[in-house]
């Protein structure tokens, strides 16, 4: 917690004074953020290996880096702007001192409390990669459509356990999902021609009025929580009990034995899914931290020290 007491004693009123204007502005940059710490996390540890910028010559040719990926395309840009943002700040308080892979945990935090969640202390001292491998992305992070025996095993690579899955799976609470990761179980589910029989009806019937079957905007997007969208609540796991999941690997937490209880749990009570949700905040923040001379403390985010 006190990693940078001596150096930069002030980081996380430093950031939290970029991270609370933003998210007045624009709400959606929060769990925009809170997602870019996932996907960074979940290939390779926290340490910033996302945050590297495809090199502008690369158009067309093979992925360099892990932004490249399929997997991470459509990582809003203004989540990458946000962790910038913050970093300059830091930058110019105390230069050349805290990592951006450092930086972006505290900003996450920061996004949760701000939507309404809870607010927790954030461990420091993640040095930021000084690579960032496009080949580590694939099977590192679980898909829309994921199982629970597939989200379990992605999670228990990470040393993370179903309790980790379901906790972590509620900042589904807030921020939006693309057609594409979930039109088919409002049409042709597994082959079927149907929806999704679990899905309720109605949900059925509202979200085939943003994404038809064939030809939709590749803008459009869904709250994965319909009853509080921008609201950190515990309602994702209400609504899961009604049928009301978005994805398919959100639903199916709730329909598989191994994590019902977990789900039904969090469903009854705000305050411990809050801290479920912090502790397992605490765990994925410690996924494969780089230290000393494994990795480097960048200026710019986006870019290696060279």
């Amino acid at each position: 917690m006190d990693f940078y007491a001596k150096t930069c004693a002030a980081v996380d009123q430093i950031v939290g004074n970029v991270t609370a204007p933003l998210f007045r502005d624009n709400p959606a940059a929060g769990p925009a953020v809170l997602r870019l710490f996932y996907h960074d996390c979940f290939v390779e540890g926290c340490d910033a290996s996302i945050l590297i910028a495809p090199t502008g010559s690369n158009a067309g040719g093979p992925p360099r880096v892990e932004r490249d990926m399929e997997e991470n395309r459509n990582l809003p840009q203004e989540a990458f702007d946000a962790v910038e943002m913050a970093k300059a700040a830091v930058e110019k308080a105390c230069p050349g001192v805290v990592t951006c892979a450092d930086v972006l945990a505290l900003a996450a935090r920061d996004f949760v409390h701000l939507a309404g969640g809870p607010y927790y202390q954030v461990k420091k001292g993640r040095k930021d990669s000084k690579v960032s491998l496009p080949g580590k992305v694939r099977g590192s992070l679980p898909r829309a459509n994921s199982t629970v025996d597939e989200l379990l095993r992605v999670f228990a690579a990470k040393g993370l356990g179903a309790g980790d899955l379901v906790a972590l799976s509620g900042a589904h609470t807030v921020g939006f999902a693309h057609c594409a990761h979930f039109v088919g179980r409002l049409y042709d589910f597994r082959g079927t021609r149907q929806p999704d029989p679990v899905m309720d009806a109605r949900l059925v019937k509202a979200l085939r009025m943003s994404c038809p079957f064939t030809g939709g905007s590749a803008r459009v997007v869904v709250p994965f929580d319909v009853s509080t969208p921008f609201q950190f609540d515990h309602a994702y796991y209400a609504n899961l009990q009604a049928r009301l999941g978005l994805l398919g690997s959100d639903q199916a937490l709730f329909l598989d034995a191994r994590t019902r209880p977990l789900v039904q749990e969090l469903a009854a009570d705000k305050e411990r899914f809050f801290q479920a949700f912090a502790a397992s905040m605490d765990r994925m923040g410690s996924v494969r931290v780089k230290k000393g001379r494994k990795g480097e403390v960048r200026r710019v985010c986006s870019q290696h020290l060279h």
